[in-house]
């Protein structure tokens, strides 16, 4: 019998990512240590555009060479399961096993153990990966101001239990992120030094920005494009901005368009820009808002609720304030949408800017509430995957239902669940009442019916309306 024992596996670490800013929080928890030794590092890149055959992936983005350092090779999702999209593609149950065979055989994997560092795990392609190698150990990056929020759909225990942390910069210091912890994820803080290192190397690796530097800067994030806004909606959002930053005393503005959105806005901007006697310069050159904070330092950051705006305030020292989110407070729709949490964090956290007011930072009694603010807007949003979290819900909403803080929840949303704030006291039961439910369930239904049916007369009205009109 031979005493000779097997070699030991490669371990072979492969990070997900499709955006600049992730490839950066990826390459700063790499150099804080954050990450077991490996034999192999892997970037996998996935081009989540909606076509990507026509937009440039992270890879070759300005600035992205000083982050392919942190990487033995550098892959492409799209190459690997094309011609599917990306973020509309994940294997039928029976197949994973042949993707994953492959997979390894595709990218000389072998019999490595494989583990995965993937983000937005609840959708593709994250999940495509995850179900693809369904042995692998996960770890879990934030996605911007969205992963303090809660996990947007149920997920499948058998990928959520694989989860073993969160890793996150610290955007809001202090407040602890909701998502995964339905599965006992811990999270954990990626270094601000190591963060801003690796922003600091994109900053000097990227192209002269032709903007003069001290100018209010306006953040573009493409809402209608997410169906959030119309076309117009949005276009007004972004005046909205020029206005409040031209009626608080700046003279110069610089707008950052995201780099889907159309041309006809700048126009729009510009016109206003002229109108108020304000110099507009339209940043096309494709960088990070971060590295235009290090080389314009802007004298204000202007938004919605872009995860930027935090990051100017949090990492730099920029005055920030935000733009519209009370609208979007209003038109998020399902409650459940996972951009509220964003927008209900970047509402009151910052100030509001425009030409018609400027409401006041929130004060550090206001800051002190955000983890039970988060808490009560978490189960509010995922009362099934958080049920743990009703009683926290209940004491914010008993203790700090203000004007100012109801902006953040939905009545019928709170009567629903039987919250505080809904009803009031004396009526406080119905919600929880079953008749009540059931009742309230007939009556919408009788409402659905009489819909169709006035619909169906509608249409054939115009039906025979037609007809006779050829007749005649």
């Amino acid at each position: 019998m031979s005493d000779v024992l097997p070699a030991p596996a490669r371990r072979t670490q492969i990070f997900l990512a499709s955006t600049l800013y992730g490839a950066a929080t990826l390459a700063a928890a790499l150099d804080a240590g954050c990450f077991a030794p490996a034999d192999r590092r892997l970037l996998l890149v996935a081009n989540t555009a909606a076509v990507p055959e026509t937009t440039p992936a992270l890879d070759e983005a300005p600035g992205f060479e000083r982050l392919r350092t942190r990487f033995d090779d550098v892959l492409s999702w799209n190459e690997a399961i094309r011609p599917f999209h990306p973020s509309g593609w994940s294997p039928r149950p029976d197949d994973a096993p042949l993707w994953e065979r492959h997979l390894r055989l595709l990218w000389g994997l072998g019999d490595d153990d494989v583990s995965l560092v993937v983000e937005s795990i609840q959708v593709s392609p994250a999940l495509a990966v995850t179900q693809c190698f369904p042995d692998a150990p996960l770890d879990v990056y934030a996605d911007g101001l969205m992963s303090y929020g809660p996990t947007r759909n149920k997920l499948d225990p058998l990928i959520g239990t694989r989860v073993g942390r969160l890793l996150h910069p610290d955007l809001v210091p202090g407040l602890r992120p909701l998502l995964l912890t339905e599965f006992g994820v811990a999270p954990e803080i990626v270094p601000t030094a190591a963060f801003t290192k690796v922003l600091a190397e994109l900053a000097g690796a990227a192209p002269a920005l032709d903007a003069p530097e001290g100018a209010a800067l306006l953040l573009g994030q493409y809402l209608s494009a997410l169906d959030i806004l119309s076309p117009e909606e949005e276009e007004r959002l972004h005046v909205r901005m020029l206005r409040g930053v031209a009626a608080h005393g700046h003279r110069e503005a610089v707008f950052k368009p995201h780099p889907a959105a159309p041309a006809r806005w700048s126009r729009m901007l510009q016109e206003e820009a002229d109108r108020l006697g304000v110099s507009l310069t339209v940043l096309d050159t494709p960088v990070l808002a971060e590295v235009v904070y290090q080389r314009l330092r802007p004298a204000l950051v202007t938004g919605c609720f872009s995860t930027a705006l935090v990051t100017a305030k949090a990492f730099y020292g920029l005055p920030a304030a935000c733009t519209g989110t009370d609208l979007l407070l209003e038109r998020l729709s399902p409650y459940q949408n996972s951009n509220r949490v964003p927008v209900t964090l970047v509402d009151a956290l910052l100030p509001e800017l425009s030409a018609g007011a400027h409401r006041a930072a929130p004060d550090n009694g206001e800051q002190a509430g955000l983890n039970g603010l988060l808490a009560a807007v978490g189960f509010a949003m995922q009362p099934q995957i958080y049920p743990g979290l009703r009683e926290a819900a209940e004491n914010y909403l008993r203790t700090h239902l203000t004007p100012r803080t109801r902006r953040y929840f939905k009545r019928r949303r709170l009567t629903a669940l039987g919250l505080p704030g809904a009803l009031p006291a004396q009526l406080s039961f119905l919600p929880r009442n079953p008749a009540v439910r059931r009742a309230a369930r007939r009556a919408l239904a009788l409402q659905r019916r009489l819909a169709r049916a006035k619909a169906a007369r509608t249409a054939k009205a115009a039906k025979t309306k037609t007809k006779t009109t050829v007749t005649t």
